[in-house]
Parts: C-alpha cells; sequence; structure tokens
C-alpha cells in the first residue's frame, strides 16, 4: 500500500513538472489525498507561510536622532495612468531625520528632504519629463520636504503621521499611516535602527503638479519603506 501511494505521488510531481493541465478532476483529488497520506505515514507537517518576526519591542531603540540609512530607503509614489496601469516611481535621493521618543511617541517626529531631480522611473526620457516645468520643475525647486506637526499613536507599533508636504511652493498637509516594523540594537551595523511602513495619499493638483489631469489621476498614493539608524557612539545616555 504503502509503495502504491509513492508511486501516485510521483506520478502527480511528474505530471506537474511536465506543465500537464488536462489532468482530470478526479485524479489531481486523488493526487492530493495520496500526498497528505504520505505527510500522515511519515509524520511530516504541511509546509507553513514563514512567520513573522519577534514583536515590536520599542526600548530596543533608546531616545535620540535617527537618520534614514540611504542603503535601506524607498519613497515610492505611483498613479492611474488612464486605467492601463500604475506606474512606480521612486525618488533616488532623499535624507530624513527621526527624533524618536519611544517613551512619549506622540512626541517623535520626522523630517524628510528629497531631491526633486532624482526621480527614477526607470525610463531616461520620462525622468528627464518630470523634472520639467510641466511637473516638480526641479530647476526651480529643487527641494520636496516634509515636516511632520503630529504623530498620533494607534497601537504599540502604529501611528498616524501628519505633516506639512511643501513641492513647488506650496505646503498641504498629508497624512501617512505608519508601521514600526522593528526597533532593534543592531551589532553587524553597530548602531540602533528602527525600520518602518508608511502609506497616504496626495492630491498633486494641490501643489501645481496637474498636468493631463483627470485623464492621468490627481490623486497619488505614497509607500514608504525605510531603515532609521543611530550609531551607537551618538546615542545620547540614558
Amino acid at each position: 500500500m504503502r509503495r502504491k501511494i509513492l508511486v501516485t505521488v510521483a506520478a502527480a510531481a511528474l505530471l506537474v513538472a511536465c506543465g500537464r493541465a488536462d489532468a482530470p478532476e478526479t485524479e489531481i483529488t486523488a493526487n492530493a489525498d495520496a500526498t497528505a497520506a504520505v505527510n500522515a505515514t511519515e509524520g511530516t507537517a504541511p509546509v507553513e507561510a514563514e512567520t513573522a518576526g519577534p514583536p515590536f519591542d520599542a526600548s530596543a531603540a533608546p531616545a535620540g536622532t535617527y537618520k534614514a540609512d540611504p542603503h535601506h530607503a524607498y519613497i515610492i509614489f505611483s498613479y492611474d495612468h488612464m486605467g492601463y496601469s500604475r506606474p512606480q516611481i521612486r525618488w533616488r535621493t532623499w535624507s530624513g531625520d527621526l527624533a524618536w521618543n519611544p517613551d512619549a511617541p506622540e512626541q517623535t517626529s520626522v523630517n524628510v528632504v528629497i531631491d526633486s531631480t532624482t526621480p527614477d522611473s526607470g525610463v531616461d526620457v520620462y525622468d528627464e519629463h518630470l523634472r520639467s516645468a510641466d511637473f516638480f520643475n526641479s530647476a526651480e525647486y529643487p527641494q520636496i520636504t516634509f515636516k511632520s506637526t503630529s504623530v498620533t499613536p494607534e497601537g504599540p507599533a502604529s501611528a498616524k503621521v501628519t505633516g506639512d508636504l511643501t513641492m513647488k511652493g506650496v505646503t498641504k498637509p498629508v497624512t501617512l499611516d505608519v508601521t514600526i516594523n522593528r526597533a532593534a540594537d543592531d551589532s553587524f551595523a553597530n548602531a540602533y535602527k528602527l525600520g518602518f511602513s508608511a502609506t497616504g495619499v496626495a492630491k498633486r493638483s494641490d501643489f501645481g503638479v496637474d498636468k493631463y489631469a483627470p485623464m492621468v489621476s490627481d490623486d497619488v498614493a505614497l509607500t514608504i519603506e525605510a531603515e532609521f539608524l543611530m550609531p551607537k557612539e551618538a546615542a545620547p545616555e540614558q
């Protein structure tokens, strides 16, 4: 019986490897049942999805000023292009300072400066168009800035961060939904480190970046994935 089950499983694996999509449903079900039987016979548990990392521990990163790690820092914006696609464009160069207060998260603040001459769509001619007066007018406005004005904790590792976004000389409030992924004493970097994910939406017409709207969507989705670090030698005494 065991030999028959193993042969059936091997045959099922061969069919998948050969890309056979026309196997009868009864055969597929039998193969699945055979696989489950082998797992039960061998005492092998089904493979489970990789679990998340350790729970967030704010105390693992002491209070102080953290700076965005340029090797692990991504600010991406996307929009609807006439219903055909949602291009993903990142800013290649930006910096950020985070005044972290784990004991009073609402007192935490962040300042970000983006080099508006560095959009990266993967298409050189489009990057040049984005730098032009049709969009960001980088020659006249080389920086885009974000300065937080409030942090509202919504849980031990999440918050709404509202701040002033300034682009092309116009300042408007924008709110980000922020998740703190991890705080750690990173011995590899010899620094304390914080990892964040954030999302938000900005209306480009508010900043005079409204070329082709509404044919190309006015709402722009923001996605941020970033690690901030503070070298241990720079950490204040606790």
